[in-house]
């Protein structure tokens, strides 16, 4: 599906663009892309006057997984957190710190895009088969219209970056690039 319409009030949604993930896909032109274009959105957002919501993550489920911790004692180094500089945060910027996968679990993000009166997430960020995934299926059960910018998000894995995007993705909402939604906010606005 491509994008259709974009709400009068929709709100970007920038996942896990953090100091310590970013620079563990270093290299990757993928990864480059993703913060590229995630930057435009949030300029575009911006300009508008549209909310932007910038989610990072300190911590991740505790339950055993076959994936396993790694031997991690799930310690980070000081900075891990921080967004990266290139999103230039903004006084009027939302900032919602995640637990676990998905930026909707026990962070008060619904209620604030609710106040905020959006009824549309646009989602970018790292990554697409986990945070991103994730979110776009919680903003989806909670009744917002989705859209995932393809181009503004990457995975560490190519394959499950794929599948989010040509197999979950088009169940959830619409798909479109950085530049399909810039044009169709600036046609709105």
């Amino acid at each position: 599906m491509t994008l259709t319409t974009i709400d009068p009030r929709p709100a970007l949604v920038v996942i896990d663009l953090q100091k310590g993930i970013v620079s563990a896909l270093t290299g990757s032109p993928l990864a480059a892309t993703a913060v590229e274009q995630a930057t435009r959105l949030a300029a575009s957002f911006r300009r508008h006057d549209l909310p932007v919501v910038l989610v990072n993550v300190t911590g991740r489920a505790s339950g055993r997984t076959d994936a396993g911790r790694s031997g991690s004692d799930g310690s980070r180094p000081a900075g891990w957190a921080d967004l990266i500089d290139e999103l230039d945060v903004q006084p009027a910027d939302h900032l919602i710190t995640k637990r676990r996968r998905s930026a909707f679990h026990d962070t008060g993000l619904d209620t604030l895009l609710r106040d905020l009166g959006v009824t549309q997430t646009v989602l970018a960020g790292i990554s697409t088969s986990a945070g991103v995934e994730s979110t776009a299926r919680s903003a989806s059960d909670h009744g917002y219209h989705v859209v995932m910018a393809t181009d503004a998000m990457c995975d560490p894995d190519p394959e499950s970056h794929r599948h989010s995007i040509e197999r979950v993705f088009p169940k959830l909402g619409e798909t479109a690039t950085t530049a399909e939604i810039i044009d169709m906010v600036e046609a709105t606005r």
